[in-house]
């Protein structure tokens, strides 16, 4: 019998369930609580100086590449990638449903591979990260590959 992974994410937190017909059990659950963090929590309080020539006629400051907070969701989004990956490499699951927002599951679909990608059967483009297990099956019904 088939085995379908269903993962439920949003920026900061992220959900694997495994499913059938007419229940799903909770595999893992991820929280990345640097997502929710302020951006000015998560970097320095100062730019860096620097000094171009000893003379010091020449100066400048250092600034972040990008926002903290931007970064952290990214990280976020490779780390569950991996996961992914790691359980299609264990032949953990045969297909797989996201359910993310549309700017997450972009990140995601960035970090995937291809073998991942191949995989995906459907995509919902929401959070239902809050939803509780026993309303998921009935929200995503329409959604699960039909083994």
């Amino acid at each position: 019998m088939a085995t379908t992974w269903i993962m439920v994410a949003n920026g900061s937190e992220a959900s694997v369930f495994r499913a059938t017909a007419d229940e799903i059990t909770t595999i893992d659950a991820f929280t990345h609580p640097e997502s929710r963090q302020k951006g000015e929590t998560l970097a320095s309080d100062r730019s860096g100086h620097f000094q171009s020539n000893p003379k010091g006629t020449g100066s400048g400051a250092f600034t972040e590449p990008n926002d903290p907070k931007e970064f952290e969701i990214n990280r976020f989004s490779q780390e569950l990638a991996e996961y992914l990956d790691k359980g299609r490499t264990e032949n953990q699951y045969d297909s797989l449903v996201l359910v993310a927002p549309p700017r997450f599951y972009g990140l995601l679909n960035q970090h995937m591979n291809s073998h991942v990608k191949e995989r995906i059967h459907s995509h919902v483009d929401k959070d239902y990260t809050k939803v509780p297990e026993k309303e998921l099956l009935a929200q995503l019904k329409g959604q699960l590959p039909t083994h």
